[in-house]
């Protein structure tokens, strides 16, 4: 059976990819640059681009089902073609199809839970790959400055994010499915600076940011304003005990969720003040 894995190349996407393969699927990878994919090898690297249907038609010839996301650029900005996008998943026969949340509900949410598709929503929480955002103050400062030191969030690894995906996608039993996932606790922003130090040996400085001075960075970074109001409130306006530990990705995969500290040790190298020396 073949597997149409959109988003190929994201932090996601590469995980969804590798499962399947560990797994014995052919895989089809979908990414609007394959030069530049450098995914494992046996994927077969397609060119498409989700917001524009008629790239994506001869990725789906043949495959059993297909992981899609809802983001038209890098800046996750929802896609506005949900419902010709499904209408093509329909079209090709593909029997399964899993979603993976993005930051706001487009068009694409709404088309795939309202379509006779076979259909698993998947919704995680904050991506340990997030840190990695980290790297460069620390290999060039030694110090993480962020807002809402005491917000405790059970961040995941994309790793099992792309497990529960494959899972779904080959295994019966996830049609209709909403997955929430989390890791396995919960740490405030302190906490995670300690584990990354400690993976890295030798520690790392903390300030944090008052709201404006985080408005003002991610301004600065371009990041849109819906984006950063919406950091704010996830983040920011949450209730004591709003962010809770799921036992899902143990449900779905058979294994434990990996923790912060696995994370972290397995990207030492991305804080290492020589890299690329």
């Amino acid at each position: 059976m073949t597997y149409l894995v959109t988003g190929a190349t994201g932090s996601v996407g590469r995980h969804v990819v590798a499962h399947l393969l560990d797994a014995g699927h052919r895989v089809r990878a979908l990414t609007r640059d394959p030069a530049r994919a450098r995914l494992p090898e046996g994927a077969e690297v397609v060119q498409g681009d989700l917001s524009r249907v008629e790239t994506l038609v001869p990725a789906l010839k043949g495959v059993e089902g297909v992981h899609l996301i809802d983001a038209a650029d890098s800046g996750y900005t929802p896609l506005p073609n949900g419902a010709e996008i499904v209408e093509a998943v329909r079209a090709a026969g593909a029997g399964k199809v899993t979603l993976l949340s993005s930051w706001a509900p487009g068009t694409l949410e709404a088309a795939v839970t309202g379509s006779d598709l076979a259909w698993t929503y998947v919704q995680p929480t904050e991506f340990m790959a997030n840190a990695l955002a980290w790297a460069e103050p620390v290999r060039t400062k030694n110090l993480i400055e962020e807002p809402f030191a005491a917000t405790k969030t059970a961040m995941v690894h994309e790793a099992d994010i792309g497990a529960v995906i494959a899972t779904a996608l080959t295994e019966d039993g996830h049609a209709g499915q909403s997955y929430g996932l989390t890791g396995p606790e919960l740490l405030d922003v302190p906490t995670k600076v300690r584990i990354l130090s400690e993976a890295i040996g030798r520690e790392i400085a903390f300030r944090e940011l008052t709201v404006d001075e985080m408005r003002a960075r991610y301004r600065a970074q371009g990041v849109p304003e819906h984006m950063i109001e919406f950091q704010i409130e996830v983040f920011g306006n949450t209730p004591e005990g709003a962010y809770q530990v799921t036992p899902t990705v143990a449900q779905v995969t058979g294994r434990p969720p990996r923790t912060f500290a696995q994370w972290a040790a397995e990207n030492v190298r991305a804080f290492s003040p020589d890299r690329g020396a």
